[in-house]
């Protein structure tokens, strides 16, 4: 039973934190300070206090504040016993003038208020000329959303040896630091300083009045083989945020200057059908984020299929401006031949040097799609017309009867003469075509009745043996070619949607940055299955010739 209860008391010390103390002080190190100088916080509690802290958020009101860092000491003197519990903190005054600590309250027990004072830095002063930091933003007036580019530079005139810049703030807006900080070196007024410099992106988020407190340096530097503790702060800066105009349409881009620029590849004003071209767009902006730039999107044109690529942003820092950067690429392959006019791109922006809304514009242009001229010309066939001539019944050499319609009563011996030779002639004539045909006429089919489907070639097999999308494709045309069609033409000839769309496939997977990918193994199936189609109706049409 009395382990029992000591258990239970043990568990509630536990949970509630023991503050057994009976007074409550706080105090600062330095007093009056420098802006921007920092000073330590003390509170002490003359006590062991465990599970709790003085509530410090008030501090955040006028000074800028470290972490809280807590500490116990017991001692023994002389037998007695005593026990104290200390909080201290870094803080720091932006600006000049008089203010409060407040009191802070912990257990019971409240501490009292502490009157500090914060005196502004002397330009003159040695310190000063040390180590001093500078501030610009640029432009000094922002709209919502434009991206301002805000510079720090420390200079350093002495050797340093540990140090911290604390970032600059603003309300309703965001800053990012770009990039690493950048160490080089200075000569101000005669004398060479060392100058960290680092960038910050400040892009506000609501209009109105602004200010930017400055960041503030702490460290250490080297004088005399002594370590000596130094500050610096920045001076503020105000900033007019302007809103978004009430009558402005589309996405807000708001900037000092916005260009497009294109390029093709190849350039050529004339296009064979089949062969991509790749259409690469470039979107420039200055004063905005590249998470601003819009994405470009080109109309669907019939007759030419386009798959865009997957877009490339970039931002970078020059002449200190925020410069921001988007390329675009599109592929487009021609299907048929014909003239095309691509139309214009154009991206709205708000011109925020003559406040006024402008464009950003791509013109249209006009490409001359042609036929492959290493395709061969369709040749129509002259053998059936023949086949039809003669299935008629018709002789070759019928033309030559003519004379015995003229010969029906001859007047003399010689009259009977010219009728016997005709006749001979003419029974040569058949004798001769009668030998001659079977020969003559696998010859005529064989050149007027070329066969219009041919088995897939090697380098088609060997482009599927080895998985060549691009080789496969190639062999695919090639194919077409020797049927005297485009392509896309030989294709719809052959009537197989499920053909079509794993070219489709295949076309997508090659010029753009799609996830299809064909079945190559299955288009394969499917052209030597037309093939053999063809093929049957070729034999059934050669048939009927005989």
């Amino acid at each position: 039973m009395v382990i029992r209860l000591f258990v239970y008391v043990f568990l509630l010390l536990l949970v509630n934190p023991v503050m057994a103390f009976d007074k409550l002080t706080a105090s600062v190190d330095k007093n009056p300070v420098l802006v921007g100088e920092y000073f330590t916080l003390t509170i002490a509690a003359d006590g062991k206090v465990s599970g709790g802290q003085p509530d410090t958020s008030a501090l955040t009101e006028q000074f800028v504040t470290g972490p809280v860092s807590t500490s116990s000491r017991t001692s023994i003197i002389n037998g007695s016993m005593s026990s104290q519990t200390t909080w201290q903190m870094q803080v720091l005054a932006r600006k000049a003038g008089t203010f409060t600590i407040p009191e802070f309250e912990l257990g019971g027990k409240r501490t009292a208020p502490i009157e500090l004072k914060v005196i502004a830095r002397s330009d003159d002063s040695q310190e000063q000329k040390d180590i001093f930091v500078k501030a610009q933003l640029a432009p000094s007036t922002l709209y919502v959303q434009q991206a301002g580019l805000y510079t720090v530079k420390l200079y350093l005139g002495k050797d340093l040896l540990d140090g911290q810049l604390t970032a600059p703030e603003i309300d309703d807006a965001q800053i990012t630091q770009m990039g690493k900080q950048k160490e080089d070196y200075e000569v101000v007024d005669g004398r060479r300083y060392m100058v960290i410099t680092r960038e910050y992106l400040v892009q506000p988020q609501k209009s109105g009045s602004f200010t930017i407190a400055p960041p503030v340096f702490n460290g250490q530097v080297r004088e005399n083989y002594r370590r000596m503790a130094v500050s610096a702060i920045a001076d503020e800066i105000s900033l007019d945020v302007k809103p978004i105009p009430n009558d402005y349409q589309g996405t807000w881009l708001p900037s000092e200057l916005v260009n497009l620029s294109e390029e093709w590849q190849p350039a050529d004003e004339q296009i064979t059908v089949g062969t991509p071209i790749t259409r690469t767009i470039t979107l420039t902006a200055l004063g905005v984020t590249q998470e601003q730039l819009p994405d470009i999107k080109l109309d669907k044109i019939t007759g030419i299929r386009s798959y865009p690529d997957e877009s490339d942003r970039n931002q970078l820092t020059r002449d200190g401006r925020v410069i921001s950067q988007l390329v675009s690429s599109h592929a487009l392959v021609p299907q048929t031949p014909g003239t095309y006019t691509l139309p214009e791109v154009k991206i709205p922006w708000f011109n925020t040097v003559i406040n006024k809304v402008n464009y950003a514009t791509l013109p249209e242009r006009t490409i001359t799609v042609v036929a492959d001229p290493n395709q061969p010309m369709a040749v129509a066939p002259t053998q059936p017309q023949v086949a039809q001539s003669q299935s008629a019944g018709e002789q070759p050499q019928i033309p030559m009867q003519q004379p015995i319609n003229n010969v029906t009563q001859p007047k003399d011996w010689l009259d009977w003469l010219i009728l016997i030779s005709g006749y001979v002639l003419w029974l040569l004539t058949v004798v001769i075509w009668i030998i001659r045909k079977p020969k003559k006429r696998t010859t005529e089919v064989s050149i007027a009745s070329p066969d219009p489907v041919k088995s897939p070639n090697a380098a088609l097999k060997k482009a599927l043996s080895q998985q060549d999308a691009n080789g496969f494709y190639q062999a695919l045309r090639e194919l077409a070619q020797e049927q005297g069609k485009g392509l896309d033409a030989w294709i719809t000839q052959l009537n197989l949607p499920e053909l079509s769309d794993e070219i489709a496939k295949l076309q997508a997977s090659l010029y753009s940055e799609s996830n299809q990918s064909a079945d190559l193994s299955k288009i394969y199936k499917l052209v030597n299955s037309a093939q053999k189609s063809q093929n049957t109706g070729s034999d059934k049409h050669l048939a009927q010739l005989y």
